[in-house]
């Protein structure tokens, strides 16, 4: 049976809790603030690089947002990448934009193609990387096949610091890591290169002739003068101890042409 004793306790109960509540807000409120502050403290240390000199950053509820402008989509990247590693940062959202000059997408994908098809020179990994691209509106696509994570990071790297670059896709796939398939690479590059008729695409840094391999299976992509010297390739390439299969998809230049 309900009294008024018992309705004198509930309200009282209630209002202890009320008051209660009252207390603990202020405090949790103050933890709030004070996490933001040191978060707010770790973005300013993090992105003391003049490269971010025109880039703010803004935390409330552990909430960060960038704005601001960069030169390059790659320091914009590292922008992102350094808020996020903040632990007490739940979220990070992104307004940054790419300042610099508009390049028209074919000059963009014609200067970048050189630069990704001469990387990495010396390291005795160029001809087996084969990395596609396009531009569309700025934004860079990158497909095709890299012969290690380092090949494929330098792909990235210089697709982020292109002047001109507003975004970067990453659909590079990294061949599979095999000393079967490296002694395949080697004995292949030989057996191209190594041929009277062929080892003047030795001369470009770039090397036309891109090999790779996967599981034993061999693939031939680049350009080359001629349908001989795609010919030659493709056999020089079948006469490789090991070798499974060969797939010569070797474009020649003339009929390249015609096609565009």
């Amino acid at each position: 049976m309900f009294t008024k004793t018992t309705g004198w306790k509930v309200s009282i109960a209630t209002i202890a809790f009320a008051i209660s509540a009252a207390q603990i807000t202020p405090s949790a409120w103050a933890e709030d603030t004070r996490s933001d502050s040191r978060i707010q403290a770790e973005l300013t240390k993090s992105l003391s690089n003049a490269k971010f000199k025109d880039v703010h950053a803004n935390v409330q509820d552990g909430v960060v947002t960038l704005a601001g402008t960069v030169d390059v989509y790659g320091v914009k990247e590292d922008a992102i990448k350094r808020a996020k590693k903040i632990k007490a940062a739940t979220t990070v959202k992104d307004n940054i934009e790419i300042g610099g000059p508009t390049v028209p997408d074919e000059v963009l994908k014609r200067k970048l193609m050189g630069k990704i098809q001469s990387d990495r020179v010396g390291y005795g990994t160029t001809a087996f990387n084969a990395i596609s691209l396009n531009v569309d509106h700025g934004i860079v696509t990158l497909g095709g096949t890299a012969y290690g994570p380092v090949d494929k990071s330098y792909a990235l790297a210089d697709a982020s610091y292109m002047v001109g670059v507003k975004g970067v896709v990453d659909n590079i796939q990294v061949d599979p890591v095999s000393l079967f398939d490296d002694k395949i690479r080697l004995a292949t590059a030989r057996s191209i290169y190594g041929y009277p008729t062929l080892n003047k695409y030795a001369i470009d840094p770039a090397k036309p002739i891109r090999i790779i391999v996967q599981n034993g299976n061999v693939t031939l992509v680049g350009v080359v003068i001629n349908k001989a010297d795609k010919e030659i390739a493709g056999l020089r390439a079948n006469s490789v101890p090991g070798v499974f299969k060969v797939t010569n998809d070797l474009q020649v230049a003339n009929e390249r042409i015609q096609q565009d």
